[in-house]
């Protein structure tokens, strides 16, 4: 594989694969959660395991909701539950059927859409008042264009909820870890297309597993930021499972972005 192999339909492809794979990433919420739901009881994670506080989102009844790169089934009907008309986009078709089957299952309202995060065009300028984007633009080749796409589609005061992740946990050899020793061994620019040789890159893609590209965080902050969004929050997270780095440091970030109001 080579670095003109596309990004985007690699990863379709990949994460229809890890639905019927099970992925817990993949794995729709239950009736419960739901119910739970319904009577303003919730909570969702921009990052593996710590939950986001409720008032970055404010009252999310009647609100515009985008799910940006959020589909599984897990967050946005979550979000449906709770009052909001949420909108799901993603890139994999597979991914859109488990929060259909759970909007089927459920009586909820929510309109799938197929796409590349980087190009929101399906949208007018101006669409939503809160933006959902969990840990997913480590499978785009470029996230400057979606924070920018981001910024458009939102309105004056409206919200960006995203988590990112440092690219620090991409420089290490996988093959060391798993022998409980961390050796760096790549360098940023990383990315799983181009970085790897032909047989390191085998470890994913000979079991068809998503692969990722480590973006920089002057990119994942600093593009929010010339995107025109005011960072208002930020916190940090980890793995909960075993991971060797986490015992370190948490790699994950969650950050609250704000489209600044018209002026009077």
């Amino acid at each position: 594989m080579t670095a003109d192999v596309d990004v985007r339909t690699y990863n379709r492809e990949a994460w229809n694969g890890e639905v019927g794979r099970g992925n817990k990433w993949t794995l729709p919420v239950s009736p419960e959660v739901i119910a739970a739901a319904r009577q303003g009881d919730w909570s969702l994670v921009l990052t593996p395991s710590k939950p986001v506080p409720r008032a970055w989102f404010g009252d999310l009844a009647g609100k515009d909701v985008l799910g940006l790169a959020s589909a599984g089934g897990q967050q946005c009907p979550v979000l449906a539950a709770a009052g909001a008309r949420v909108t799901v986009f993603d890139n994999s078709p597979a991914q859109l059927g488990q929060d259909r089957l759970v909007a089927e299952r459920e009586g909820l309202t929510l309109k799938l859409v197929e796409g590349d995060m980087k190009d929101l065009s399906a949208f007018a300028d101006g669409s939503f008042d809160l933006i959902f984007h969990p840990c997913s633009n480590c499978f785009v080749d470029a996230i400057l264009p979606v924070w920018r796409e981001a910024f458009r589609v939102l309105r004056p005061g409206g919200v960006l909820l995203a988590g990112i992740c440092n690219p620090v946990r991409y420089l290490f050899d996988p093959a060391q870890e798993e022998q409980g020793v961390m050796r760096l061994k790549y360098t940023m620019p990383y990315s799983d297309f181009t970085s790897l040789t032909d047989e390191e890159r085998r470890r994913y893609t000979d079991k068809a597993e998503p692969m990722v590209v480590g973006h920089s965080l002057e990119d994942q902050l600093g593009g929010q930021l010339a995107a025109g969004f005011v960072l208002t929050h930020l916190f940090e997270d980890k793995f909960e499972e075993k991971d060797l780095l986490s015992t370190f440091l948490p790699t994950f970030m969650a950050t609250r972005a704000v489209k600044p109001p018209l002026r009077p």
